[in-house]
């Protein structure tokens, strides 16, 4: 670690294509302050101050990599609906590749609206469709990445899912199969509905709590021995090449080909974890599919995750700002 050049390293993010794919939604921010009690009810009413459209979900991931200077495409299935038209916007406006976001009639687009005040939420109100894509959608959104993979020639797809239904067990498997086929690197961060769907990923990234809920285990403790023991488990099911599991205040853990450690996560003023693991996700994977380090992969994306932490709401990576921390952190490990 102490002969990396993080300079050169951060170079090289232009020169990598990736392809995101999964549940994509538009996040709604209602900015406020709280005077009074409502007279109708004994709650309280928030005069809006401002409102905020941002890219959340797997669309999140997309931004980040974008944030960081790479060439990102989206794939997800949105509906033909105002949100749906605000979201394709916003994913055009911060350089993310559209061309092959499908609409369909049978979805409304994912949405959250969150109404904060004194940078404290205090509600949000969700739309959504969750039930699995129909055969048609499966096999639309299908095409498109096989498409995709055969003109632009990607160099990783990361899988974001979010349990909404646009990645079904018939669109990862086939995905990962293509993938496979064309030597494309993959990455995942799962959810408990499709957990052992994704085998054969390259990197597999869940939380801890995820993890609980997939292997369906209590852990009375999170050490070296048992995330290692975890990483056998999965690996038995998902025959995967790299366990990524993110800790949350602890810190992250990976393992591949037995070299396995916890990194510790650095001090930080947290001030919201919503969007942390799909900074998590795709620095991970850029950092990866440049250098095939696990190490460094690990170290870097673990202060990504860290430093997304201390802002308020989803917010993507700053590049400066983490080649900044690189230095200063990881300089001398």
């Amino acid at each position: 670690m102490a002969t990396t050049d993080f300079d050169k390293l951060f170079s090289q993010f232009y020169g990598i294509r990736i392809g995101v794919i999964g549940d994509i939604m538009l996040d709604t921010y209602w900015w406020g302050h709280v005077d009074r009690i409502s007279p109708e009810a004994p709650v309280p009413v928030v005069s809006l101050d401002k409102k905020e459209y941002r890219i959340g979900g797997a669309g999140n991931v997309a931004l980040n990599l974008v944030s960081l200077g790479t060439a990102v495409t989206a794939f997800s299935i949105i509906g033909n609906d105002d949100d749906g038209v605000i979201l394709k916007n916003l994913l055009e406006n911060n350089n993310i590749h559209t061309g092959y976001l499908l609409n369909s009639g049978e979805r409304i687009t994912t949405s959250k609206a969150r109404i904060i005040s004194r940078n404290q939420q205090m509600m949000r109100l969700d739309a959504e469709t969750t039930k699995d894509l129909s055969i048609e959608d499966e096999n639309a959104i299908v095409q498109s990445v096989k498409t995709y993979i055969e003109v632009e020639k990607p160099h990783v797809i990361i899988f974001e899912d979010y349990n909404k239904g646009v990645l079904t067990e018939k669109v990862i498997k086939t995905i990962i199969s293509l993938c496979k086929i064309n030597n494309v690197f993959t990455a995942v961060d799962p959810k408990r509905k499709n957990f052992f769907s994704y085998k054969e990923v390259d990197i597999f990234k869940p939380n801890i709590s995820e993890v609980k809920d997939g292997l369906n285990i209590l852990m009375e403790k999170v050490d070296l021995e048992t995330l290692r023991q975890i990483h056998a488990e999965l690996s038995e099911k998902l025959h995967h090449h790299i366990s990524f599991i993110t800790l949350s205040e602890r810190g992250v853990f990976y393992e591949c080909n037995d070299q396995a450690k916890i990194i510790s996560s650095h001090l930080r003023h947290i001030a919201d974890v919503s969007g942390a693991g799909d900074t998590v996700i795709a620095v991970a994977a850029l950092i990866y599919a440049i250098t095939k380090d696990v190490v460094l992969m690990a170290k870097i994306a673990n202060v990504a995750g860290g430093l997304v932490c201390e802002e308020v709401g989803t917010v993507a990576i700053n590049k400066d700002r983490l080649l900044k921390e690189c230095k200063l952190l990881l300089r001398s490990e």
